[in-house]
């Protein structure tokens, strides 16, 4: 059987996030006192007694919502079609409000599945009364809990096991290969992602900042699993404001540093910026393989030349990405998306690639010979050996004699050297140095 998928739902602010946090044992959805602060779906996995549960945090439900909130309502609403138990949480500080009897009203309409009522914030002991006001909403399952101090977690998860029946058989791991997009607000990311997998699965509007969280999507093409992740827009420190933002902004960097590959988004009409080169530095540092994605070309196809002169600007403003295929797409039209899985196939293979220690050696001799190491402070340096330590990226340890004063230029231009023998096409290398005095 599949594994039992758990939706949580409820008006915004009453804890939806705080409980899902509390189920995964971590900060995974981004919590704040604002209103509104979770708008695409959110899934993470929990074990319970031997079960094994998927969680799915919504945008708060909000029956009369425009703009951006209806959008927000929608991904709600697709949340309760997909799941098999409905956790329809509610507020005991604020008591019964208007909003959730129309909130309960339509998920009874819209949901075929069982629905528990959970009543938030009953923070200690002898709080239960509060509950007592939503035995009104005529649920049969009624569940006082505290999302934030764990009281009645417990119960809570008996209560959802005991609505799904059957055994799951676990599945396999699959080694699936995360992709994070990445990039400058308002440049395409989230309509990428949905492009390419031919769903709304996660919120587009021209409003900058629309993602928040880094959202996570497991999925297949051409028999390979990826998990697709959508990052809110990294902006510059210094123009970084709310409290929300600085979480948003770090939710993406930290999708950077657990991805295989990074597809790095840039506007084809506004061109490279000084914050494309710093999104490209975060992952070039982060260690995962780059695809730099060139959104909006429609913009721009009919330009003669166009192409090479975007090519050549991204050769200068990224000279430290120099290893990283260039991608012309666009997600408004679906032009060229599903090629980029060619690059992120190859790229992704690139990073786990082992060179033997004969070869590399063998290398190593040929650039040693051609140009020997400069001294360094008068004292000769010699680079003797080099051996393979580790791939994600390929990660490489030369020992020799003074080569701790080994210049970086010189390490460059070794760096080079191994790029020209075996490509390692969109993957950083890492070239680390050990030698005696």
């Amino acid at each position: 059987m599949a594994v039992p998928v758990i939706a949580i739902v409820g008006r915004p602010n009453v804890g939806k996030s705080t409980l899902f946090n509390r189920l995964l044992g971590g900060r995974r959805a981004i919590v704040d006192d604002t209103p509104g602060v979770t708008r695409d779906r959110l899934y993470g996995e929990c074990d319970w007694r031997g079960r094994r549960l998927v969680l799915v945090d919504t945008g708060g439900f909000e029956p009369e919502a425009t703009g951006i909130m209806a959008l927000v309502r929608v991904q709600a609403e697709r949340a309760v079609a997909e799941a098999d138990v409905i956790l329809f949480m509610v507020d005991a500080k604020d008591g019964l409000t208007p909003t959730d009897v129309e909130v309960a009203a339509l998920l009874r309409k819209a949901a075929s599945r069982p629905i528990l009522l959970v009543v938030n914030k009953v923070d200690a002991a002898g709080q239960e009364a509060l509950a007592a006001d939503f035995h009104r909403l005529g649920f049969a399952e009624v569940l006082p809990i505290s999302a934030e101090q764990g009281m009645g977690i417990g119960e809570l998860l008996d209560a959802v096991t005991a609505q799904v029946s059957g055994e799951e058989a676990r599945p396999p791991e699959a080694r699936a290969v995360t992709v994070a997009v990445i990039g400058r607000p308002n440049v395409g990311k989230s309509s990428l992602v949905n492009r390419i997998l031919g769903a709304e699965r996660v919120l587009v509007s021209p409003e900058p900042g629309t993602t928040r969280d880094a959202v996570d999507t497991r999925f297949t093409y051409n028999g390979r699993e990826y998990i697709l992740v959508d990052t809110a827009g990294i902006r510059a420190k210094g123009r970084i404001g709310r409290s929300v933002e600085r979480y948003s902004v770090s939710r993406a960097l930290a999708a950077v540093r657990r991805a295989d590959v990074a597809l790095i988004l840039l506007d084809a009409v506004e061109g490279v910026t000084a914050q494309d080169t710093k999104i490209g530095g975060d992952a070039h540092e982060a260690g995962c393989a780059s695809v730099l994605v060139v959104n909006k070309w429609d913009c721009r196809a009919g330009e003669p030349g166009a192409a090479e002169e975007f090519r050549l600007a991204v050769q200068e403003r990224f000279k430290y990405l120099a290893y990283a295929p260039v991608a012309f797409v666009s997600a408004q039209t679906g032009d060229r998306v599903m090629h980029l899985f060619r690059l992120i196939d190859a790229v992704a293979a690139e990073r786990e690639r082992r060179i033997p220690t004969p070869e590399l050696n063998a290398v190593l001799q040929e650039a040693v010979t051609r140009r020997p190491p400069p001294a360094n402070r008068g004292r000769p340096v010699h680079v003797r050996y080099v051996t393979q330590v580790g791939v994600k990226p390929p990660t490489f340890l030369c020992f020799g004699t003074a080569a701790g004063g080994l210049h970086f230029s010189y390490l460059r231009y070794l760096e080079n050297c191994l790029r020209k023998v075996y490509g390692f096409r969109g993957t950083p290398i890492r070239l680390l140095v050990r030698g005696r005095k």
